[in-house]
């Protein structure tokens, strides 16, 4: 009785077809070129929601209110000097009308606002770390017996709202990285049961020599991988090039968040990785089809 085997690499001999000519790396390029776009923004937002939130947590904002340009100067640099005082505080920077005027100046123009509208005191405050609201409370309380129009209030809560629209845009990355993993393996089901049908000869061949469901499901399995490996490969390259395109605008704009939307060393490794796991993806699915359709066959 014969005991069919396959010689590794002669796989493509009993079912040949070039590496690039059916569709299948093409649509697996597509799948993968998409997968890393949507990996890279969902991990980019990641790294700028952390750094953000770092850089933030540990700073806060006291204005000083008051409509007598006298009082506001005198209250403010007092108020500095008793937060520089305070051990909690690691940094104290009092703004400068100019730079006040300039925060303002894309909603009320350019024009000199000074002496029309009593702009209050702003104070830039670094604390050696998170502080509790228990003692941003009793801040609030000793500021205000040096200013009883002193506000104080952290830095982060300004770009709350801002840091939960980026994490509403990371989850639909994410989301989009799972939906195109499922597109892939049913890229994969679909050019899996079409070989099968090419190959239905080949396959009755193989079973009359001894052939089992198993190593016929290798020899589709094999070829799949490598389709979807070079695929892959082809759609990584693609997505780097666009994301190092992307990456540069960014850079060049200057902003300080849209700066901090950037890839580290272990998002690109993260990246690096999305083709090989395409191409253990498309075998296990490949193997579930082959074998699933063979002994409907049988």
């Amino acid at each position: 009785m014969f005991k069919f085997f396959v010689i590794p690499g002669h796989d493509r001999r009993l079912i040949p077809e070039g590496r690039l000519s059916g569709p299948m790396p093409w649509v697996i390029a597509i799948m993968i070129f998409l997968t890393v776009l949507a990996a890279a923004a969902g991990l980019a937002m990641t790294r700028a929601m952390g750094d953000v939130s770092d850089e933030l947590s540990s700073r806060a904002t006291v204005q000083i209110i008051e409509a007598n340009p006298e009082i506001r100067r005198g209250q403010a640099a007092a108020v500095a000097d008793r937060l520089r005082a305070l051990p909690l505080i690691e940094e104290v920077r009092l703004l400068p009308p100019e730079e006040i005027e300039a925060l303002i100046e894309p909603w009320l123009g350019t024009q000199d606002l000074a002496d029309e509208i009593p702009l209050p005191a702003l104070i830039d405050v670094k604390l050696v770390r998170v502080a509790t609201d228990a003692e941003y409370q009793s801040l609030r309380g000793d500021l205000q017996s040096i200013a009883p129009g002193a506000r104080v209030e952290p830095s982060s809560g300004y770009i709350a709202p801002v840091i939960s629209l980026v994490r509403s845009f990371q989850w639909i990355a994410f989301g989009l990285v799972a939906l195109l993993a499922l597109a892939t393996a049913s890229a994969v089901i679909i050019s899996a049961r079409s070989a099968l049908n090419t190959h239905t000869e080949t396959i009755a061949v193989v079973h009359l020599l001894g052939g089992t469901d198993e190593q016929i499901s290798r020899l589709f399995q094999r070829r799949i991988a490598l389709d979807a490996l070079l695929g892959g490969l082809i759609g990584l390259v693609g997505a780097s090039a666009i994301i190092w395109l992307i990456s540069g605008q960014l850079s060049a704009l200057g902003s300080g968040l849209v700066q901090s939307v950037g890839l580290d060393w272990w998002s690109w490794l993260i990246i690096a990785v999305i083709p090989i796991l395409g191409m253990f993806l498309a075998m296990i699915t490949a193997k579930w089809t082959v074998i699933g359709a063979l002994k409907k066959i049988v």
